[in-house]
């Protein structure tokens, strides 16, 4: 693979969501013959509640070690003991949003896992997600565990394109009128650019 390949970055976070949009990525990437960019965040600026009990603080330091391993896991479980060469894991310091919106920046598309797309439960996804879908520089994947392996869409599916799934409400940018495109266990939502 060279550098004029697409590239897909997917957000890792050790939750069965992140796992599945692990999965979906890594199938994606596959078909696309595209580098599969692995991303999982720590925070250092994460404090606990003011009333949490003072021992069994978790550090810095430990997070990170967490967040690590986490990542190491999730791409074990995913790829086995033989990560691919077409595969990039990056452990990165900072707020997840920002980073994976930062990351959006160089990418053909950005995949993140909600633990539901289910219609009518206030907020279906995570503010990470929502974040992500109002701020990526590109398109954005949503998948669900929720979702059959089998039934999800390729992200360049023309016919899921073209009409929303008549069971998962729409997403648009906060403020704006909702999008015409529904969220799907695994439709890619394209995200407004800079200046429009």
């Amino acid at each position: 693979m060279d550098d004029m390949q697409p590239t897909i970055v997917v957000g890792v976070s050790g939750s069965r969501a992140a796992a599945a949009a692990l999965h979906w990525a890594a199938d994606e990437a596959r078909r696309r013959r595209a580098w599969l960019r692995a991303v999982r965040t720590w925070d250092p600026a994460a404090h606990p509640a003011p009333y949490a009990i003072a021992e069994g603080l978790v550090t810095s330091q430990q997070r990170r070690a967490a967040a690590s391993s986490e990542l190491q896991a999730a791409l074990h479980v995913e790829f086995g003991g033989q990560i691919p060469e077409y595969v990039a894991a990056e452990l990165a310091e900072g707020v997840p949003e920002r980073i994976l919106r930062q990351r959006s920046a160089g990418a053909d598309l950005l995949v993140l896992g909600a633990p539901t797309l289910s219609a009518g439960a206030g907020n279906p996804v995570g503010p990470v997600v929502r974040s992500c879908l109002s701020r990526s520089m590109c398109p954005v994947v949503v998948v669900s565990p929720a979702a059959d392996p089998s039934a999800l869409p390729q992200a360049d599916d023309p016919a899921l394109l073209s009409r929303p799934h008549p069971s998962h409400p729409a997403f648009g940018p906060p403020g704006q009128p909702r999008s015409r495109q529904a969220a799907h266990p695994a439709l890619p939502i394209p995200a407004p650019r800079a200046g429009a």
